[in-house]
């Protein structure tokens, strides 16, 4: 089933690369990503390494938000600032040493200010040490396949060899979207405050702001980086990711965000495919229960270009029975989708919902005894 999304999800970058060409993207690297089925809609030198900046952060906070899913962490456990922590430079919230704050207020500091400080404080928690903490950004960007990657901070910090790609940006701004929605209570914050009002915090990311739909999620700049942009936005259920490296200035990389964006959410739908009736119980022979319930793979949102999403067609194809043995997971069937044309978009496969053993010996004596008796 993976190879067959993937393969349904390069089709759809094919029919519409055309006009993403004609995208007018000014940063060196940039990538448009979907965040559900991961299809790269848009890519513009994607995989050249480069200084990331904040945007490295993503996988500080992706870490973060794994440890709190998972209980090892709380929104409200109380973190210590280190001497480490607070010697940061650049964008800074001026923690203190031995300055208390809660790990939801630290996440705030991060995501409104990108607060180097508070990013060190949060990896230093969770790990023990920043360099700890670089160990396990690392191992989890290996785990996602980000191979253009090396960190070598948990901030974005000018440092020789901390390196990643547009690619890898995109990769890991999907993981933390998708399965830690979550991080939209502070992605999304325009304004707020910290220490009882005292600091105020004002996003760095305009487009929470001025963009339609905006969701996040994190920008970065240095003279060696140049402007750089993980911009997530959602509307009418689909979220993108727009990625841009090495801007020229801050303006330039927000339009080359909004530009990517449009184009995303002008050309794209996302559709879920159901059966247009309810799937009916499936007779087996020889079974212990008489039917088994087929159900459709789970699998089945569709990235489509808009103007093949019209006039779509689904053809169920099920047999008249299946023999037991039936395992949860089998495949009786399909769903055939085709658009307008008659052409094949996606087979769906449809499964079975549960086991259904064979008939033993004495439960089908019992079943011939209770026929004959009802017979009489």
């Amino acid at each position: 089933m993976k190879r067959f999304f993937a393969c349904l999800c390069l089709c759809v970058l094919l029919l519409g690369n055309a006009s993403a060409q004609a995208l007018d993207v000014s940063a060196p690297s940039a990538v448009l990503m979907e965040k559900t089925t991961g299809t790269v809609l848009f890519a513009k030198d994607e995989h050249t390494p480069r200084e990331p900046a904040s945007v490295t952060k993503v996988m500080t906070l992706l870490l973060t938000m794994e440890a709190i899913d998972d209980g090892r962490l709380s929104y409200d456990d109380t973190v210590t600032g280190s001497a480490h922590a607070a010697s940061m430079g650049g964008s800074q919230i001026w923690l203190k040493e031995g300055e208390t704050m809660t790990v939801r207020d630290l996440l705030k500091a991060v995501c409104v200010v990108s607060g180097n400080d508070a990013a060190v404080a949060l990896g230093e928690h969770l790990a023990g040490s920043e360099d700890a903490f670089v160990e396990r950004m690392n191992k989890r960007a290996a785990e996602l396949g980000m191979n253009d990657t090396h960190f070598v901070n948990a901030t974005g910090l000018p440092a020789a060899g901390h390196m990643t790609s547009a690619h890898d940006i995109a990769v890991m701004s999907r993981e933390l979207i998708r399965n830690h929605p979550d991080i939209r209570q502070f992605t999304t914050i325009w304004m707020d405050s910290l220490r009882d009002g005292a600091s105020m915090l004002v996003n760095t990311n305009k487009l929470i702001r001025f963009y339609q739909g905006a969701t996040g999620l994190k920008t970065g700049s240095t003279d060696a980086a140049g402007y750089c942009l993980s911009a997530t936005a959602e509307r009418d259920g689909m979220e993108l990711i727009a990625v841009i490296m090495k801007g020229k200035t801050s303006d330039e990389r927000f339009a080359d965000a909004r530009t990517l964006l449009d184009y995303g959410f002008a050309t794209y739908t996302l559709m879920t495919v159901t059966p247009d009736a309810a799937l009916a119980p499936l007779p087996v022979r020889l079974g212990e229960r008489s039917a088994v319930q087929p159900v459709l793979t789970r699998d089945n949102t569709m990235l489509l270009e808009r103007t093949a999403a019209s006039g779509l067609q689904k053809e169920l194809s099920l047999p008249a029975y299946v023999d037991a043995p039936v395992s949860a997971g089998d495949r009786l069937g399909e769903l055939r989708v085709k658009d307008a044309t008659g052409d094949t978009v996606a087979v769906l496969p449809i499964l079975a919902g549960e086991d259904v053993a064979h008939i033993t010996w004495g439960q089908m004596f019992r079943r011939v005894c209770r026929v004959a008796f009802c017979a009489q």
